[in-house]
């Protein structure tokens, strides 16, 4: 219907309005309230810059057209312990699983990271001592096999990286396999995640990054080519692995992986001990201390053996080796009745009820927590082993501190192994974002402290989480109060030392902890998360995959939080500004005045302490700041008021509580 106006009527309509406006925006005293919050900057539309696409979909998942190409390895390595090398010959088979043709394919090179001119001697102030390096890898040849033909490969080494420039593209759909023999001093001590040390009963070896490993090509960066600097991890393709590795006939081999010639490197009575501790849930000894120096716990007494593993859809391999092994192992049960193998091996040192002798019931507590919570633990074994260096993680193997103990010693294994989930299951880019390994896993270790064994070692405090021992929402705030302090998206090779814990660890898991207990409630963040979890497994996800991901599964715009929590380091501080009865009667309800006075918003909780002693709790949803700085907000009371607050259970990281109360007069 349309409306004619006269100019009186037209005069009396806009008058109207008007004034109907100016009662809508009218003045509050809340407008006096100083405070640095803007809506219009935390809510701002536009936080997903492109729309999803067939390869990433608008939901977070994998697109109808997600591609990844693949690499399967068939490697035979030998250990030198008297030159200390490692040398092998590498069968990588790659597909190109991509649309595009690959002219050329590139190759990490981690060892070469050792080397005197390496990028990575410059990039941080811990450089490395004259007599910690080595000559990187040493290739024999490089040869590429293609239709069935083997000619040399024109190659260039980058420091960490090969470029193996091919004769005739890769075409979409092509596999080619690349012939390398090559060998390289194993670092001493100096490896940091790879490396060999001494222990009382001999040297024990730390074998990772010891094969050329294929780059990954995809949708996101192309090729993904960065150095490894030391810090920022791996990015790898998925694949099978079919590997050996030749040692002295005294030493034991601990691989990811399943060992497939058992009769040719164990004893009759360590195959035993094994079929019994696959139907134990106590731990059983494979090889006793006392038998560490005994022959007679090795099949052969002299030349050398060759331990046989192989491992299935993972994307990397790493293994000990030492004849000073203890070895027990202890059966895990998995939903679906499925059935893995909880195994440590570690040196006479590392023995105590205090110490490693618990080491197989921490792994198998730890594995079976979050294969129930989580996602299905893939593979048949899980190792820990012990050395120097220090907690580092693998699929299917774990590398920790020999000489860890009591507290410090569950934490560090809860942590290697649930690695395994982040980012070995879930395969995201370790160089390029670190928090999405090292935060997500530290927020599923802090669920695993609270149910192992009763809560044994329960609230997970550490090194990773709330060091101090403190409560959580306030021990966070130390990195985020820091000017300098980078943001959880910061590159892993740009993070420094000082930051790498408080944020790319602590912030990012207290954040989950946020979005879990404060935000959507543990119902709906855990359907999303394993939704994240499934969807990906095996797969590359990129960031906004995991905030759509989370978003869509959990019903939730939470760009808010994204851009505050994780792109910046946006502080909160809810203030309780007033609170009086409603025409001075408590039966009227009490008025109670809230300002948020920093740049970052949250839902919260708001206590009203009676004076006869109970309580009101009301929760105010994070739409309270959608339009607003400051609220007033009456609460029905009958009865006299004794205080209000804020955030009761300093659940938030509110960086001044001192405004949360107000003592009621």
């Amino acid at each position: 219907m349309k409306l004619k106006f006269t100019p009186l009527v037209l005069i009396a309509f806009l008058a109207i309005s008007a004034h109907a406006q100016r009662r809508h925006r009218a003045p509050s005293t809340n407008d006096t309230i100083s405070s640095n919050y803007d809506p219009a900057l935390l809510f701002a539309p536009g936080f997903y810059a492109d729309k999803g696409n067939e390869f990433h979909s608008a939901n977070g998942e994998p697109g109808p057209k997600y591609w990844q190409n693949r690499t399967d390895y068939t490697i035979q390595a030998a250990i030198d312990t008297v030159a200390k090398t490692l040398s092998a010959t590498e069968s990588l088979n790659y597909t190109n699983n991509s649309p595009d043709a690959l002219q050329y394919l590139w190759l990490q090179l981690d060892q070469n990271t050792y080397k005197k001119d390496a990028r990575s001697n410059f990039y941080s102030t811990n450089q490395p001592g004259i007599n910690q390096h080595t000559k990187g890898y040493e290739f024999e040849s490089v040869q590429i096999m293609l239709n069935g033909k083997t000619a040399k490969a024109d190659y260039v080494v980058t420091d960490a990286r090969m470029q193996v420039r091919l004769p005739k593209a890769l075409i979409a759909g092509g596999k080619i396999t690349l012939l390398i023999k090559y060998h390289y001093t194993i670092p001493a001590d100096f490896g940091g995640r790879t490396d060999y040390s001494d222990s009382k009963n001999g040297r024990m070896y730390e074998i990772a990054q010891w094969y050329p490993r294929m780059c990954v090509y995809d949708d996101s960066h192309g090729w993904d080519t960065l150095p490894f600097l030391g810090s920022g991890e791996f990015y790898l393709d998925y694949g099978d692995f079919d590997y050996s590795v030749t040692v002295p006939w005294d030493m034991i081999v601990a691989g990811s992986g399943e060992l497939q010639n058992p009769t040719e490197v164990l004893t009759a009575k360590e195959i035993s001990r094994l079929a019994a501790a696959r139907n134990s849930d106590k731990t059983v000894f494979i090889r006793t201390a006392e038998e560490v120096n005994d022959p007679g716990s090795r099949p052969v007494h002299t030349g050398k053996l060759t331990w046989h593993f192989k491992m299935y859809n993972t994307r990397d391999v790493a293994f000990g080796a030492s004849k000073a092994y203890i070895w027990d192992a202890a059966r895990m049960n998995l939903p679906g009745g499925k059935k893995s193998l909880a195994m440590s091996v570690y040196p006479v040192e590392s023995v105590g009820n205090d110490a490693w002798s618990r080491a197989t019931e921490y792994l198998k507590g730890s594995v079976e927590h979050f294969s129930a919570k989580w996602f299905v633990y893939p593979y048949p074994v899980a190792i820990n082993e012990a050395g120097i260096a220090g907690g580092m993680e693998y699929p299917g193997i774990t590398f920790d501190a020999f000489n860890a103990k009591d507290k410090e010693l569950f934490p560090l294994i809860a942590h290697e192994i649930g690695h395994n989930w982040f980012p070995m299951i879930v395969g995201s880019d370790e160089r390029r974002y670190g928090w999405m390994d090292e935060g997500l896993n530290t927020f599923i270790d802090i669920y695993a402290s609270d149910v192992f064994n009763k809560g044994e070692y329960a609230p997970k405090r550490d090194g990773e989480y709330a060091p101090k021992g403190g409560n959580p929402a306030d021990e966070v705030l130390t990195g985020m109060l820091d000017p300098n302090a980078i943001n959880i998206m910061t590159p892993a090779d740009g993070v420094t030392e000082k930051y790498r814990h408080p944020i790319t660890y602590f912030k990012t898991s207290f954040g989950l902890v946020l979005l879990r207990e404060q935000i959507l409630g543990p119902e709906r963040f855990d359907y999303a998360f394993r939704n994240y979890i499934n969807k990906w497994a095996y797969k590359h996800p990129q960031p906004e995959d995991f905030f759509r991901s989370m978003d869509n599964g959990a019903g939730e715009d939470l760009a808010w939080f994204w851009r505050g929590w994780f792109y910046n380091n946006y502080k909160l501080d809810l203030a309780l500004v007033d609170a009086k009865y409603v025409n001075g009667d408590p039966k009227n309800g009490i008025q109670v005045t809230i300002a948020n006075k920093e740049a970052m918003a949250m839902p919260f909780t708001l206590e009203v302490k009676l004076k006869d002693g109970s309580k009101q709790r009301i929760k105010f949803p994070v739409e309270t700041w959608l339009q607003q700085h400051a609220i007033t907000y009456t609460v029905p009371t009958t009865t006299e008021v004794e205080s209000v607050t804020i955030d009761p259970d300093n659940a938030l990281p509110d960086v001044n509580r001192g405004n949360n109360t107000v003592k009621v007069k």
